[in-house]
């Protein structure tokens, strides 16, 4: 997962830390874990909910959410 990006789209969209505890329906304490862990903790219900909360395309989705690379 590419946090980073994730973070320009949270920015762009203007919508705050809290306001993304709010979508995820968590506390902000918990989304600041999920993006420590990079992303590793955000779950399916949780990319599908910043996706429609952000208007994410396709593209953005996977650039931000899915790695180019293989392990």
């Amino acid at each position: 997962m590419n946090t980073r990006k994730l973070k320009a789209k949270l920015v762009e969209k203007d919508v705050s830390i809290a306001d993304l505890a709010t979508i995820l329906d968590v506390d902000k304490s918990t989304v600041y874990r999920k993006f420590n862990k990079s992303g590793e903790a955000f779950t399916v219900s949780d990319v599908d909910k910043i996706a429609k909360a952000l208007c994410l395309t396709y593209n953005d989705i996977n650039e931000i959410f899915f790695a180019n690379t293989v392990a």
